[in-house]
């Protein structure tokens, strides 16, 4: 006679996910809005509008963390990874101008293992303290069979409100307007495949990030992104914004082109910041050309901010103020919808 089959046996272990929600429970309540009304473990989260709005609008985005989640299975550390994807589909959002309200995870493991996913939560519930949103809730998924015991991927979405007549629009980009680049200190999110075959292969995590370096190679891939939404959120709010980008995949120039109108040109000056070692080295060592890392990484500036020129140097200090470096990096002149290097 043959014996009854659990789910346990086929690969799910429904006790360690209970476990792993009795873990991350208070985390996630650490981060709630007044606005929130649903509570932990409900079928939906519930989050209401913030008053003051006379016309809101929501904006909603979504993203993960592309493969940086192997760098951080390679050193066994997880309490980061979830600030890179706060930060991926935050910063994505409030580039409409909209104030991040409430987040959602999804993680997918191989098995559960509940200290891992309370590792991974930590790091949601810090990136939604750095841009004032709420983790509402997730999703933990176990897929036996598709990915090995120690596999996993993180993902989420983030919702955010705007005040209906203040989402910006190419239209309003104006010749004479400059591009404000505040900095990304490393890679964040971006081009981790192209990163990890170059830097990766053949090196220790633990060796030296470069020659003198005094962060190791591991430690300088798992940075944690930086999280841009409250500085542009204030900067929304206090000033004239026509148009901000999220540098993230294609670079500078990809992500800018989308902000443009038919009308103009964007110019950008590599030489009006200060580009950190990391990318230096990955051109080095690829070798990678630099018509490669311009399309691929955002070279050391994680968001943009297309303002009026007497404003740039305001909103610089709005940055400087919270802790980012920040420069007037290019400028709006007459074009077609392009992308320039200025020393193209």
């Amino acid at each position: 006679m043959t014996s009854e089959i659990t789910y346990s046996e086929a690969g799910v272990d429904i006790e360690s996910a209970d476990e792993a929600v009795r873990r991350l429970t208070p985390h996630v309540r650490s981060t709630f809005r007044p606005e929130v009304i649903s509570e932990v473990g409900g079928f939906g989260s519930i989050v209401a509008i913030p008053d003051g709005y006379q016309e809101p609008v929501l904006v909603s985005g979504n993203d993960g963390a592309g493969t940086k989640p192997l760098v951080a299975q390679k050193l066994n550390k997880y309490d980061t990874i979830g600030i890179d994807v706060v930060a991926m589909c935050v910063d994505d959002i409030v580039t409409c101008g909209a104030e991040p309200l409430f987040f959602l995870d999804q993680l997918t493991v191989g098995k559960v293992n509940p200290e891992q996913i309370e590792q991974l939560v930590m790091g949601f519930a810090e990136g939604c303290r750095q841009a004032g949103c709420a983790l509402t809730g997730g999703e933990i998924a176990e897929h036996p069979d598709t990915m090995s015991h120690q596999d996993f991927d993180v993902s989420g979405f983030a919702v955010g409100v705007v005040e209906r007549a203040e989402i910006p629009t190419k239209s309003a980009v104006a010749v004479a307007d400059v591009l404000v680049g505040i900095a990304s200190p490393g890679l964040r999110c971006n081009g981790y495949s192209l990163a990890r075959r170059v830097l990766m292969d053949g090196h220790s995590l633990d060796e030296p990030a470069w020659p003198q370096a005094e962060v190791s190679l591991g430690d300088e891939l798992i940075r944690p992104s930086e999280i841009y939404a409250p500085t542009v959120l204030r900067a929304f709010r206090q000033f004239e914004i026509h148009g901000a980008a999220h540098i993230t995949g294609g670079g500078l120039a990809g992500n800018l082109k989308r902000v443009i109108n038919p009308d103009v040109d964007a110019q950008i000056d590599v030489a009006r910041w200060r580009r950190p070692r990391i990318f230096d080295q990955i051109a080095a060592e690829g070798p990678v050309s630099e018509s490669e890392m311009r399309n691929v990484f955002n070279i050391g500036i994680g968001m943009v901010l297309v303002v009026p020129r007497e404003q740039a140097d305001l909103i610089i200090e709005v940055a400087h103020q919270d802790g980012h470096e920040a420069w007037t990096i290019g400028q709006i002149l007459e074009g077609n919808g392009e992308v320039r290097w200025a020393d193209e």
